[in-house]
């Protein structure tokens, strides 16, 4: 049986985007980034968040420098794919189509409605 991976809370999903952004990470690295969006961040509460992500498969370490450096376990579009699939079967009862509505109706722009068209035409599944 495979094993799903893990979910992330909303405050390590931040992390993780910002760790896809830079790319292989120190906690300096990653910290002096997240200030730009949250200056109250310590380093100690990102070094502890890395350290429990990495226990819980969200993050790799790599030991072979002296400062380690953290990377994401997974991309970005396999976590997204994940959350999801959970969104739908939690939320949607299964239901895609359901979803798919209930964003159109009342948090698509009129910008993202017509990508979506253009998305539609050029797939031929409009």
């Amino acid at each position: 049986m495979t094993r799903k991976p893990p979910k992330p809370t909303a405050t390590e999903l931040d992390l993780l985007r910002i760790v896809w952004r830079l790319g292989p990470s120190t906690v300096k690295d990653a910290h002096e980034a997240w200030q730009h969006d949250r200056p109250d961040v310590t380093y100690a509460t990102v070094l502890r968040l890395m350290q429990v992500m990495h226990g819980k498969g969200l993050l790799k370490r790599d030991e072979s420098q002296r400062s380690h450096v953290y990377a994401a376990a997974q991309q970005p579009d396999a976590m997204r794919t994940g959350l999801l699939g959970d969104l739908i079967q939690k939320a949607f009862a299964g239901s895609a189509k359901d979803l798919v509505l209930a964003a159109l109706n009342g948090h698509v722009s009129v910008k993202e409605r017509e990508e979506i068209r253009r998305f539609l035409k050029e797939t031929g599944d409009e």
